[in-house]
């Protein structure tokens, strides 16, 4: 299936918005639970339809909400450093392309370990992967 330059340019700047600074495992990781969210089969995906639809879903991705401090460079006012921007880039290609496998298990969720407690959600599923700052989950309910 042929992507669309703006989904793949959409999740690189998700993956620079959420696990910028991690390493390229940690990127891909965080690329594969939006690629498990946009393959989850369904017809009508509540998750959104295609790459940019689930990355921009509202409150999904937290670096989308134009509130985050993040939001800002990934619209383009501010820039972003390219060598960062192009990182991101690799690792959605190489996930939007099938040249890596899922390290996390088919997780759809995830959360930072920078945050203060754990999300509500992550008390009922099953944690299928931790990897840098991050904690990955699936069968979320």
């Amino acid at each position: 299936m042929t992507v669309p330059e703006k989904d793949r340019d959409i999740l690189a700047r998700t993956l620079w918005g959420e696990a910028r600074g991690e390493s390229l495992a940690g990127l891909l990781a965080v690329a594969w639970t939006i690629r498990n969210r946009v393959d989850d089969g369904k017809a009508k995906s509540w998750w959104g339809e295609g790459y940019a639809g689930v990355c921009q879903k509202p409150y999904q991705f937290s670096c989308w909400n134009k509130t985050d401090p993040n939001y800002q460079f990934l619209i383009g006012v501010k820039q972003i450093l390219f060598r960062e921007l192009a990182q991101a880039r690799i690792a959605a290609d190489q996930v939007i392309d099938g040249k890596v496998p899922d390290p996390t298990g088919g997780a759809t969720h995830y959360y930072a370990l920078s945050m203060k407690k754990p999300p509500a959600w992550a008390a009922n599923a099953k944690q299928t992967l931790k990897l840098g700052g991050h904690v990955f989950f699936k069968d979320v309910p």
